[in-house]
């Protein structure tokens, strides 16, 4: 892996990580999902779980091979960049009307933008899902415009509801489930982005694409009433 070897530390006698120090990118991705299924392939009896990070893998293991093999391992890999990223693009229906976007207006105004002009920003963009955590269902999205960036709220709320779509720090971000939450609340979608009855319980994947596309309270409230799924292109 020609320049991205990762550092690997052991955390606990089950517990370790791969670590890139290199920019968040689709390249890095690219290569994350590559590793996570060549140690999930190579290491079938040891590891018990691989969770992604936005620069690391996560892993849980029965028992960790000796350091030198993993890192030798790593080393032998020549190119894992053999599995393109997803070209997979969900388009998530999202309401930017003040009912669903509390702090939408103070935000555009602490950045110089109108209303309008923010909403524009953060819909025209795609956004590459990297990984799941903090709730179930909880994407991490890379591709927020620079101008978006806010830090996360120094008081965070006590519920936000389920579909809200918010900025925090570098991220935007859709809340699965009512959580409390600190980021920045922009809108909502009347999508449901998890459900623990199904397999699998969420219907995207980390590699795959996401765009917001603005509608109005009275689609949003057709779409909420209706069995309406999310679409892909």
């Amino acid at each position: 892996m020609v320049g991205l070897i990762p550092t690997h530390t052991i955390i606990s006698p089950s517990i370790s990580e791969l670590k890139w120090d290199v920019e968040i990118s689709d390249r890095l991705l690219q290569i994350q999902l590559a590793v996570k299924k060549l140690l999930e392939n190579q290491f079938a009896d040891e590891i018990i779980e691989i969770r992604i990070g936005f620069r690391t893998l996560g892993i849980l293991w029965h028992r960790i091979p000796d350091p030198q093999q993993l890192l030798h391992f790593l080393n032998e890999i020549k190119d894992p960049l053999t599995d393109p990223l997803s070209r997979k693009t969900w388009e998530i229906p999202v309401c930017y009307e003040n009912e669903f976007a509390k702090d939408l207006p103070a935000l555009a105004e602490a950045k110089k933008l109108s209303p309008e002009e923010l909403i524009r920003l953060h819909s025209e963009n795609s956004y590459r899902i990297h990984f799941f955590g903090f709730l179930p269902g909880f994407m991490y999205l890379h591709g927020l415009p620079e101008l978006l960036f806010s830090p996360r709220k120094t008081v965070p709320d006590r519920n936000i509801e389920a579909g809200s779509v918010a900025i925090g720090g570098s991220q935007t971000g859709i809340y699965p489930t009512n959580s409390p939450g600190g980021w920045h609340i922009i809108g909502r979608s009347p999508l449901s982005f998890f459900d623990a009855k199904k397999l699998p319980p969420v219907w995207a994947s980390p590699g795959d694409l996401i765009s917001f596309c603005p509608i109005s309270k009275e689609e949003f409230d057709s779409l909420k009433n209706s069995s309406f799924q999310p679409t892909w292109k």
